[in-house]
């Protein structure tokens, strides 16, 4: 281990290798450091937070890197060309395959993006002095896996003795032994949330013990120290309040040292909450959650700021580095507080621009105060416009509850990025035809993405495979590009695939890939061509009229008088039948339902089980 300097200062590299996202400081290793610095004496402890991803983004270029990091399989290709040069020709042909889709110039440049990379990473390990440091922490997320076990090696080999510590969502517990021994640069892994084991380790360390010394404890598991058959305890911060703010100078210092053609306004990562409440909630543990989900797998229970401390929060950290642009890191936004946190946040008096992550049930009324407070753009759980998949993925929503949001979102002018999955196992014609059909009623909305279902460790697919109908479960085979027989052996990766029925659902749900493309290009056309809501009425007071415009034709236009109006506009929020019947007592079952099925036939309105939701958005929405 490395001695402690003459100065008596204890110094930390905490590392985020490529591919995050370029435009915003790592939130882990903001939070890391502000919290190291707060619970040890400034003068006896030095915390550096190097986002070596962002030199790797200059080298490579912005937008090249951009595209890089939205795929996983590319991402990490780039890096297992340098850690294993005998895979170089494997992860060159997986990278070109990968990115035909993306830009036809990118798989044709792969050689110079890893000499980029590769010059970027020596330039980094030679220019540091690595003998001043104590520690190296690296934060390990998706497609960092290759990059950071890059780095560590050549880290290694100029500083042998120097303590490496890694953390991330990317471990898998039952898999530490082989991981260690394949890869022995490794000292010390942090499962779970990364501060108070990291505490742990440094004030281990400042003691002048060998870091082989530390024993399996809370969120920490070392090369000497692991105990086989011994599950490792989460160890969290109990209040989120108690954390410091997030230290991002590193960040803007480096950014500050580019020239003028490479700099650019960043986006702040912040985060209001950790963890999931629709999976944590203790009264039906093993219920809730999302089947194909394995987000949330570092944190035990969900735990969120008060809306007075993440409010000046977002305040403090805007001023702090004059940036207006903010990302909540959030998987989910609490249920309860967020009213009250959007309304401060509202009341800041900055023109911000948030993302948020939200469930569909979100109501009309939060989110008008999200769009009050700044939010211009959200990814809404959506995920199937099949209530008999959502049942399946196990999401508590229905496709009515996912288009009403949409619709509200398309109202209030808020961009939703949002996915559609594809050939989850088990899902079959029926699942198909329920969103085929819902699709027919979205056209008007901002388009989702289909992405297709994969098999991550830890998931409730990946807990219960037979449940789902998957036969066997391994290593996705795409790793064999990336890494030797040995580690694809041996040790459990994050991306995991089956036997099962993946050749059915593939040819199940082409219809449906098919029919998003053909959404895609409609809604692109239609915003071009002209102003307004694809579908949007304007109100008379005492009638309706309903603009329904669609590609290559005229707008057509519906009228709506007396209670037809008031019934509309009554299921502006998706309402059940019987609560119609009771709100227009003044007419007949067979009129109203006459009505109803009449708005449907025109796309009007949707129905789903004897519920319904009017479409269009109004023209100029309070």
């Amino acid at each position: 281990m490395n001695s402690t300097p003459e100065d008596g200062c204890f110094r930390i590299a905490l590392v985020s290798p490529p591919w995050p996202l370029f435009n915003r400081p790592s939130i882990q290793l903001g939070s890391l450091k502000a919290f190291i610095q707060s619970r040890f004496s400034r003068r006896s402890i030095q915390v550096e937070a190097h986002h070596f991803y962002l030199e790797v983004a200059k080298q490579v270029g912005y937008r090249r890197y951009h595209d890089i990091s939205q795929r996983m399989w590319p991402a990490e290709a780039v890096f297992a060309a340098l850690l294993y040069p005998e895979q170089r020709p494997a992860a060159a042909r997986l990278f070109q395959k990968e990115t035909a889709g993306m830009d036809g110039v990118l798989g044709k440049n792969f050689d110079r993006i890893v000499e980029s990379s590769r010059k970027a990473a020596a330039q980094y390990v030679q220019a540091t002095d690595w003998k001043r440091y104590g520690l190296v922490g690296f934060s390990m997320c998706l497609c960092q896996m290759t990059s950071t076990l890059y780095l560590i090696r050549r880290i290694k080999q100029r500083c042998p003795g120097l303590p490496v510590v890694v953390g991330g969502g990317l471990f898998e517990p039952d898999s530490m032994q082989a991981f260690f021994r394949i890869f022995p640069e490794i000292d010390a892994v942090v499962l779970g949330e990364g501060e108070r084991p990291l505490e742990k380790i440094v004030a281990h360390l400042m003691e002048g013990n060998p870091i082989g010394d530390l024993r399996q404890t809370g969120g920490v598991i070392t090369r000497t120290g692991i105990e086989p058959g011994k599950r490792t305890a989460f160890c969290q911060v109990p209040e989120l309040d108690r954390l410091p703010v997030p230290d991002f100078e590193d960040y803007f210092r480096l950014l500050k040292s580019f020239g003028p053609g490479d700099t650019f306004f960043p986006t702040l990562p912040l985060e209001i909450s950790r963890g999931c409440w629709w999976q944590s909630s203790k009264a039906e543990r093993g219920k809730r959650g999302c089947a194909f989900c394995n987000l949330n797998l570092q944190w035990s229970g969900y735990r969120s700021k008060s809306p007075k401390r993440a409010a000046a929060e977002i305040d403090e950290l805007t001023s702090r580095y004059q940036a207006l642009s903010v990302a909540l890191t959030d998987n989910l936004l609490p249920r309860r507080e967020s009213q009250e946190t959007f309304d401060r946040i509202g009341s800041l008096g900055k023109d911000l621009a948030l993302f948020a992550e939200l469930r569909p049930t979100t109501s009309p009324d939060l989110l008008r105060k999200l769009g009050a407070a700044g939010v211009r753009e959200v990814q809404i759980g959506i995920e199937a416009l099949s209530s008999r998949l959502l049942k399946k993925l196990n999401k508590g929503t229905s496709a009515i509850q996912n288009l009403e949001t949409m619709k509200h979102c398309e109202a209030l002018g808020i961009k939703q990025t949002s996915n559609l999955i594809l050939c989850f196992p088990g899902s079959d014609q029926e699942d198909v035809r329920q969103t085929l059909r819902a699709l027919d009623f979205a056209s008007p909305f901002r388009p989702l993405k289909t992405v297709y279902f994969w098999l991550g460790v830890g998931s409730r697919v990946y807990r219960n495979p037979r449940r789902f109908g998957l036969k066997a479960v391994y290593n996705h085979p795409r790793y064999r590009a990336l890494f030797p027989a040995e580690v694809t052996g041996s040790v459990r990766l994050l991306v995991q695939t089956y036997r099962g029925d993946r050749v059915l659902q593939q040819r199940l749900w082409r219809p449906v890939k098919q029919r998003v493309r053909q959404w895609i290009s409609d809604y692109a056309e239609l915003k071009r061509s002209g102003e307004g809501p694809i579908l949007g009425f304007r109100d008379g007071r005492d009638f309706l009229i309903i603009r329904q415009r669609r590609t290559g034709g005229e707008p057509i236009h519906h009228r709506l008088t007396g209670t037809s109006r008031k019934i509309y506009l009554h299921c502006s929020r998706h309402r059940s039948f019987n609560t119609i019947l009771q709100r227009f007592p003044e007419f007949s079952e067979d009129k109203i339902r006459s009505f109803l099925h009449m708005m449907i036939e025109k796309r009007l309105m949707f129905e789903e089980n004897d519920r319904y939701l009017s479409l269009a958005i109004p023209r100029n929405p309070q």
